[in-house]
């Protein structure tokens, strides 16, 4: 396999491959979206970093934080570490709708 600039090799694909860089099969698109859990008519989401030709439920890369729509009473509804959602953002990953007016809830209310 050929190595698309950071000088590893093949290992490039696995490593680098997280954060938008080109492989053998094109730019790797990393989306921030819910991943839905949960029983039924109890949901709870995850909100996790994946590749967007992941499943909804399927792989992904890393989970930064949670979304309980159900919470009542002095249980957390929303969580995210916000550490790394800037980190992701900064290597290219865009927020899904819903993410990113969670994300916009929180900022208001914390404020």
């Amino acid at each position: 396999m050929a190595c698309f600039g950071c000088g590893s090799g093949s290992l490039c694909v696995i490593i680098c491959g997280f954060f938008r860089v080109r492989t053998l099969f094109g730019n790797i698109m990393v989306v921030i979206r819910l991943s839905r859990g949960g029983a039924k008519k109890r949901p709870f989401y995850n909100i996790v970093a994946t590749d967007s030709r992941n499943r909804r439920d399927g792989r992904f890369i890393e989970r930064i934080g949670f979304y309980n729509p159900v919470a009542s009473g002095a249980e957390e509804t929303f969580r995210i570490a916000q550490d790394r959602l800037t980190h992701w953002q900064g290597v290219g990953a865009q927020l899904s709708p819903t993410v990113a007016r969670l994300v916009a809830d929180a900022a208001k209310k914390a404020a």
